[in-house]
């Protein structure tokens, strides 16, 4: 389990984060005591829980156990188009997309579940995708100490298409590029056109 920052304010109690719910059901103009909003503040409360359970995870020691019998296997290792559901800092408005995560290992590999589980610990938490994106990578680079690492985000974000410029369709990519990926061109180039083959469904 992570450690909250010296800095971060004592939790509320469930009590507490409901009546804010109720405040807020309030604010938009409703009534929280009618029946069709009566559970609402406890709902709101729960699903709180699991959009946010990142908050409760190391991803660091997600990818402490690694295997070194890999028959001498040195080529990319890439899981592609892991779906994720995250929520903008900004407006608590969800971000719904895809990460494609990539490693060139040395000597270790990890199981590739954990790459997945790695993606939803940052994601799970309130983000904006530059740093999700490069939080992923760093910390894959960071445990496993390959030659270099990847992480390709697309996503959309709803605090984009439902309000403000109201632009639906629109997709963010952002990249971070660590090691060979970054500075050797022609693995780039192998990983990207790894990414534009079939999916696995269309073998």
């Amino acid at each position: 389990m992570s450690v909250p920052p010296s800095d971060t304010p004592k939790r509320p109690t469930q009590a507490e984060a409901e009546q804010a719910v109720r405040t807020l059901l309030r604010w938009a103009g409703d009534n929280p005591d009618r029946e069709g909003l009566h559970d609402t503040p406890a709902r709101v409360a729960r699903a709180y829980t699991e959009f946010f359970c990142g908050y409760e995870i190391d991803p660091a020691a997600l990818l402490r156990r690694t295997f070194s019998e890999v028959e001498g296997y040195d080529e990319i290792v890439l899981l592609r188009d892991i779906r994720f559901e995250s929520h903008c800092e900004h407006h608590l408005a969800p971000i719904i997309g895809r990460a494609h995560v990539a490693y060139l290992p040395r000597q270790r590999v990890v199981g590739i579940s954990k790459l997945a589980r790695v993606v939803d610990a940052y994601a799970k938490r309130l983000q904006i995708q530059e740093r999700l994106t490069a939080q992923i990578a760093n910390t894959i680079n960071d445990e496993l100490e390959p030659h270099g690492v990847a992480v390709i985000i697309e996503s959309a974000h709803e605090c984009m298409t439902t309000r403000g410029v109201h632009k639906p369709g629109v997709s963010m990519v952002t990249s971070t590029m660590l090691g060979v990926f970054r500075e050797n061109s022609d693995t780039r180039r192998e990983l990207m056109a790894m990414l534009n083959r079939p999916a696995i469904s269309e073998y």
